[in-house]
């Protein structure tokens, strides 16, 4: 399925849902950042996705990591929140969502790089590489957020 985000784009189509997501920064020992490159708009991005409803809001950042990159994580901390409604995420099959995504810190604690149907490649990231990724500006302000060490979390 094809994802197209819209931001501040009087073009965009009218949101149908509404969606909570999570997503997390994972670092290595050497301050490395763990991306993967989705498969449904060829870009980089942090893993994370939609809220099940057994889920609490942590524990979707969990599994969105394990399935996205097949590594286990402990969530160490928050980067912020982040809802603007200019975002609009729209699906070739007819959703046109509004997220609400949380972003997280995260240290793994277990399982091996896998690339998973969603995902092209997942691999760790120096921060000097990243603004050479291509990436949506909303994954590059949450990743900067992070970078900026900020005494409490961003709420946007």
């Amino acid at each position: 399925m094809a994802r197209t985000e819209y931001y501040d784009d009087s073009t965009a189509p009218k949101p149908n849902s509404l969606v909570v997501a999570a997503s997390a920064v994972v670092t290595d020992d050497e301050g490395r950042i763990l991306l993967q490159r989705r498969k449904d708009n060829d870009l980089w991005a942090l893993p994370g996705g939609g809220m099940d409803m057994a889920d609490s809001l942590p524990g979707a950042a969990v599994r969105e990591v394990r399935e996205e990159t097949g590594y286990e994580v402990e969530i160490t901390g928050l980067v912020g929140t982040y809802t603007d409604p200019r975002h609009i995420i729209a699906y070739s099959d007819g959703e046109v969502r509004r997220q609400f995504n949380v972003c997280f810190t995260a240290r793994t604690v277990g399982g091996s790089l896998t690339v998973s149907d969603e995902s092209t490649e997942v691999r760790f990231v120096n921060p000097s590489e990243i603004d050479a990724l291509p990436m949506h500006h909303t994954q590059r302000l949450r990743i900067r957020h992070f970078l900026e060490q900020r005494p409490t979390p961003y709420l946007g």
